[in-house]
């Protein structure tokens, strides 16, 4: 495989976006796992059972995905395939049952992440003390998993390396992106889960927020000014976007960190893509490759690329 110079499958947006509607995901047996957090809610993890002494990856999905979502189950089939473990943790009411406290998940996330990663590694650290403990993060989850290794500092460095897939950086100019033209589409796709979601989140908690305003909604700053902002401690969506980018603690990384990000990814357009960050840290901004899409060859065309990527990086780091 070539890294630097892989054959794109041409497409449009959504063939771009999202390989899943026409390739094939592979199949993967998970074992679920539900753990009881400290506010007293609960998560559920899918794993893939790895080697004895195989390292491990934990893989953070993105704004309303799961273990189901095409790029977590090409992972997960390559760890498998290696013999290595894989674990995805499903960040509150994205694994198919909502959640019970007062909140859901956004982009700033480090605390949730912070709690995952350092039970998991101190689980499979027991068991094999001289195993690797790899994270990584997409799209949304990888944003947060940025924020926590910035935030962490050397703190982070139980994880031995780590990788940012369509992070979308820089959250304010991610939302204006999606708030107009064509990428109009994925916001739709995104409110249409979201609302639901959240309409159930008012019958657990009546006037938690303004049913109505929720309704109205029409971009991702409305509904973060909403639901998102207030329920996770932010004064607003502007607050939000800007304390929760993870642009701003790049510098603070201290350990081998790979940020892919393709520049005609709509999520965030190259464009605004930062052009610096800790030396630790890679920045790597293919032409092509969309948003989480990065598939491959002539038509079906292949998932295979990303998680090689992924594996490649965190060889290098052993």
């Amino acid at each position: 495989m070539n890294y630097q110079s892989p054959r794109w499958l041409p497409g449009g947006h959504l063939q771009t976006i999202y390989p899943a509607l026409w390739i094939t995901k592979p199949e993967v047996a998970f074992r679920r796992e539900r753990w009881e957090t400290p506010d007293d809610d609960f998560i559920d993890l899918d794993f893939v059972d790895g080697q004895p002494g195989q390292p491990m990856v934990v893989l953070f999905h993105g704004l309303e995905g799961s273990s189901d979502s095409h790029y977590a189950r090409a992972l997960m089939a390559a760890l498998k395939t290696r013999g290595w473990w894989g674990v995805i943790p499903h960040f509150r009411g994205c694994s198919g049952e909502l959640n019970q406290a007062p909140r859901f998940y956004h982009s700033g996330d480090a605390q949730e992440i912070d709690w995952v990663l350092r039970r998991l590694h101190q689980r499979h650290h027991q068991h094999y003390p001289t195993a690797h403990f790899f994270a990584a993060g997409v799209s949304l989850g990888g944003n947060a998993l940025l924020r926590w290794l910035g935030e962490s500092q050397h703190q982070a460095e139980i994880v031995r390396a780590a990788c940012a897939i369509s992070a979308p950086l820089d959250l304010a100019q991610g939302g204006a992106s999606l708030s107009s033209g064509i990428n109009m589409m994925y916001t739709r796709m995104f409110l249409k889960t979201l609302k639901p979601k959240c309409l159930k989140k008012l019958e657990q908690f009546p006037g938690l927020f303004d049913k109505n305003r929720l309704l109205e909604a029409k971009n991702l700053y409305e509904f973060d000014n909403v639901v998102t902002a207030p329920l996770h401690g932010y004064l607003d969506t502007e607050d939000y976007w800007y304390r929760a980018s993870a642009r701003h603690i790049l510098h603070d990384i201290t350990l081998p960190t790979l940020v892919l990000n393709a520049k005609n990814d709509p999520f965030l357009p190259g464009q605004h893509l930062p052009q610096h960050a800790a030396p630790c840290v890679t920045l790597d901004y293919p032409q092509h490759g969309g948003h989480v899409g990065f598939a491959t060859g002539t038509p079906p065309g292949s998932l295979n690329w990303l998680p090689e990527k992924i594996l490649h990086f965190f060889d290098k780091a052993c």
